[in-house]
C-alpha cells in the first residue's frame, strides 16, 4: 500500500511500456502492413490494459477517486496515443494512409475498409469519450482532402455531362459518401462530408446548372422532363438558396411564355385560344409543381405571381376571359337544363363563399337563387289558376321564370322578336295573372334567353334513283314517309320555324321584317338551323354557303332526318371579341364595380392614419389593391373627390394636398 501512495505503480508502469518494443514493430511496418501491424498493436493493449485495470481494481476505486487522476484503463490509453499513436512519423504516417486509402476507393479501386474502420475506432477510443483526437488526426484534413476532390471533380462531371447526369452523378456521390461513413469511419462525419459534397457539387455551380444550354431548367419545362425537374428539385432543396435559383430561373421561363401569349399582335386575337393557351400554360405548371416540386410553397407563389404579372399586361384579359366562359357555357353544358341544376339548390348552398368573400359577394348570387325558388311556386300557382278559372294559354305548355332585374346580367337594351300569336297568347295570360297578384311590377320579355320544344313534322325524303328511300332513324312516323320530332330550340329559332308553317320558302329580307329580330341574332339562328351540323339542319338554303347574306332563300328540310326522336338545335356561338362601344360598356361596369373597393381601402387607411398628403394615400390604396387590380391614380382621385364630397374625407386650409378623416 505504501508503494501505491508514494506512485510506485505508475513509474513502474511507464517503464515497462517504454522498454516493450510496441512503438519499434510500428515504426519497422511503415512501409509494409502498417495498417494491420498497428492494430495488432492495439488489440494487444486494449487487452493488457483490461487486465491491469481488474488487478487495481481497488486502487481505481480508493485512490483514483479520493486524488482525482486518471484511472488506470484511461492512463493506459493516454500512453499508446502519446508514445505510439501520436509519435512523430507514425502519426503523419496513419493519416496520409488513411486518406490515400479512401482517396483510391473514390476512384473505384477496391480497398481494406475494415482496417480503415479499426482505425478510425481507435483515434475515438483515445479521445477519451470525446472526438477531439479523431478530429484533429483524421476528420479535419479528410474533409479538406475531399474538398479538394470533390473541387476537381465539379469541373470534370459539368464539362463531361448535361445537367440531367450531373444531378444523378452528384445524388450517386452523396450516397456514396454516406455509406462510406456506415461502413469505414465514425458515423459523426456524415454531416461535415455532406456538406462539403453539397458545397463543392452544388452550391458553387447552382446557376451554371439551371442554365445549362440544352439540358438545364428551362430545357427541362419546354420537354416536360417531370423526373429530372424532381431529381433537381431534391437536390437544390439540400443547400442554401437553391430552391430560390430554381425559382428565378423558372420565372424567366414562365413569364416569357406569358407575354408571349397575351401580347397583342394587331387585331382578331381569338379570346377562347387566348384563354385557352393561359389555362394550358396554367396546367403544364401545375403539374410541374405537384408531381416535380412537391408542391412547395415558394413555387407555388412564384407561379401564382408570374400569372398575375402577364395577365395585368393586357387590359382585355378581363374580356377574353369572360368570352371565353361565355362560349364554354354555351357549347359544353350539353343537357343541362335550369330547372334540373337549381331545384336542388338553395341559397344556403352560398354559405361557405359567403363566409369566404363576405356578404356583398354573394348577394346576388343568393337572389338568383330566391328567384328560381319563387319563380317554382309562381308556376305552381299559374297551372292552378289555370284550372280553377278555365282560362286556356291556347295550347302551350309556359314556363315562366321571373328574374330580377339587379340580381341577373341581362343585356341593357332587350332586343325585339314579334314572337308568334300561340306562344304571345300564353304569355300575356300570365301576364295578367302575375300583374293581378303583384301590382306595380312590370314584365319584360328577355327573348335571347328563351327557349323552346317545337313538334316538327316532315314529309318523306327524295327517294334515290333506285326507288330506295333514306333511314328515318328514331322518329316517329305516321305515315309511310311521315315523320316527326320534337325540336329543342331557342325562341328566336322557334319564331324563324313557325312562319313556315304559312309558306314553302322566306328570302332573308321576308324573315327579318317578319320576326323584327336584330340582324346580328337573326344571322345566328338561321345559321344554326340551316348551316349547322348535317343532323341540326331543319332548314336548307339557297345558295349553298355558310354565310348569310340578303337574297338568300330558306325552305324545310323535308329530306331531315334523326336518330333522335328529341333534337336539340345547337345555337352558333358568337362571333368573339367584343365591338369598342360594348368594350367601352363593359370597361365602365368593371370601373363601377371597382369604384367601391377603392374607396374602402381610401377609408380604410385615412381611418388608421388620420392624416396623409395626396401622393402618399395613392401609393398605400395602389399597395393593398394590387393583389387584385391596379387602379390608376386619376380613379383614385376622383373617388377621394367622391369621399370628400359625402364628408367622409377633408382637405387641411394649409395645404389642399393633405387630407384628413372625418370621424
Amino acid at each position: 500500500m505504501s508503494n501505491l501512495s508514494k506512485g510506485g505503480p505508475k513509474k513502474d508502469t511507464k517503464m515497462r511500456i517504454r522498454a516493450f518494443p510496441v512503438r519499434e514493430d510500428v515504426l519497422n511496418s511503415l512501409n509494409n502492413n502498417f495498417l494491420q501491424t498497428l492494430n495488432q498493436a492495439w488489440n494487444d493493449h486494449q487487452t493488457a490494459m483490461v487486465m491491469i485495470r481488474d488487478i487495481l481494481m481497488y486502487m481505481d476505486r480508493v485512490y483514483v477517486q479520493q486524488n482525482n487522476v486518471e484511472n488506470v484503463y484511461n492512463l493506459g490509453l493516454i500512453i499508446f496515443r502519446d508514445q505510439v499513436v501520436r509519435y512523430g512519423c507514425i502519426r503523419d504516417h496513419l493519416r496520409q494512409t488513411l486518406l490515400d486509402m479512401i482517396a483510391r476507393e473514390r476512384k473505384g479501386e477496391v480497398v481494406d475498409r475494415g482496417a480503415i474502420r479499426n482505425a478510425c475506432q481507435m483515434l475515438m477510443i483515445l479521445g477519451l469519450e470525446g472526438r477531439s483526437v479523431y478530429e484533429e488526426d483524421f476528420e479535419a484534413p479528410f474533409l479538406e482532402m475531399s474538398a479538394e476532390f470533390f473541387q476537381m471533380e465539379s469541373q470534370k462531371f459539368l464539362a463531361e455531362n448535361c445537367a440531367s447526369v450531373y444531378i444523378k452523378k452528384v445524388e450517386a456521390r452523396i450516397n456514396e459518401e454516406i455509406e462510406r461513413v456506415m461502413h469505414c469511419l465514425d458515423k459523426s462525419t456524415e454531416e461535415p462530408i455532406v456538406k462539403v459534397v453539397e458545397r463543392e457539387l452544388i452550391s458553387k455551380h447552382m446557376k451554371t446548372i439551371v442554365e445549362m444550354e440544352n439540358s438545364g431548367l428551362v430545357h427541362m419545362l419546354k420537354n416536360g422532363k417531370i423526373e429530372d425537374l424532381a431529381c433537381m428539385y431534391k437536390l437544390f432543396s439540400r443547400v442554401p438558396n437553391g430552391l430560390k435559383t430554381m425559382c428565378e430561373c423558372m420565372s424567366l421561363y414562365l413569364r416569357e411564355q406569358g407575354k408571349a401569349l397575351v401580347s397583342e399582335e394587331g387585331e382578331g386575337k381569338n379570346p377562347v385560344d387566348y384563354i385557352q393557351g393561359l389555362l394550358d400554360l396554367k396546367s403544364r405548371f401545375d403539374r410541374f409543381l405537384l408531381e416535380s416540386f412537391n408542391n412547395d410553397r415558394l413555387f407555388k407563389q412564384t407561379i401564382a405571381g408570374d400569372f398575375e404579372y402577364f395577365l395585368n399586361l393586357n387590359s382585355r384579359s378581363p374580356e377574353y376571359l369572360s368570352l371565353f366562359i361565355d362560349d364554354k357555357l354555351k357549347k359544353g353544358l350539353k343537357g343541362v337544363s335550369l330547372p334540373r341544376t337549381t331545384s336542388s339548390t338553395s341559397p344556403a348552398d352560398c354559405s361557405p363563399t359567403k363566409t369566404e368573400c363576405g356578404c356583398q359577394f354573394t348577394s346576388k348570387l343568393e337572389g338568383m337563387f330566391r328567384d328560381m325558388t319563387i319563380s317554382n311556386t309562381t308556376m305552381d300557382e299559374f297551372r292552378q289558376h289555370l284550372q280553377t278559372t278555365g282560362v286556356s294559354p291556347g295550347g302551350v305548355d309556359l314556363t315562366v321564370r321571373v328574374l330580377t332585374t339587379g340580381y341577373w346580367p341581362t343585356q341593357s337594351a332587350t332586343p325585339k322578336c314579334n314572337i308568334p300569336h300561340s306562344p304571345r297568347h300564353a304569355f300575356e295570360v300570365f301576364r295578367r295573372f302575375y300583374l293581378g297578384k303583384h301590382s306595380g311590377r312590370q314584365l319584360t320579355l328577355q327573348h335571347h334567353m328563351g327557349s323552346a320544344d317545337l313538334n316538327a313534322t316532315f314529309y318523306g325524303p327524295i327517294r334515290k334513283e333506285d326507288g330506295s328511300e333514306f333511314g328515318v332513324g328514331g322518329a316517329q312516323v305516321t305515315g309511310s314517309n311521315t315523320r316527326k320530332h320534337i325540336l329543342q330550340v331557342s325562341t328566336f329559332q322557334m319564331t324563324i320555324l313557325m312562319l313556315f308553317n304559312n309558306r314553302e320558302k322566306f328570302t332573308f329580307e321576308e324573315i327579318q321584317q317578319e320576326t323584327d329580330i336584330p340582324e346580328r341574332e337573326l344571322v345566328r339562328a338561321l345559321q344554326s338551323l340551316a348551316c349547322g351540323k348535317p343532323t341540326q339542319r331543319v332548314l336548307t338554303k339557297e345558295p349553298k354557303s355558310k354565310e348569310i347574306e340578303n337574297g338568300h332563300v330558306f325552305t324545310v328540310n323535308d329530306q331531315f332526318t334523326s336518330k333522335l326522336h328529341r333534337v336539340k338545335i345547337q345555337t352558333v356561338a358568337a362571333k368573339q371579341g367584343e365591338s369598342d362601344p360594348e368594350r367601352k360598356e363593359t370597361r365602365q361596369k368593371v370601373d363601377d364595380d371597382r369604384k367601391h373597393e377603392i374607396e374602402a381601402a381610401i377609408v380604410r387607411i385615412m381611418k388608421s392614419r388620420k392624416k396623409m398628403q395626396h401622393n402618399v394615400l395613392v401609393a398605400e390604396v395602389t399597395q393593398q389593391l394590387r393583389a387584385r387590380f391596379l387602379p390608376s391614380p386619376v380613379v383614385i382621385k376622383k373617388r377621394i373627390e367622391g369621399l370628400i364630397e359625402r364628408e367622409y374625407l377633408a382637405r387641411t386650409p394649409e395645404d389642399r394636398k393633405v387630407y384628413t378623416y372625418v370621424a
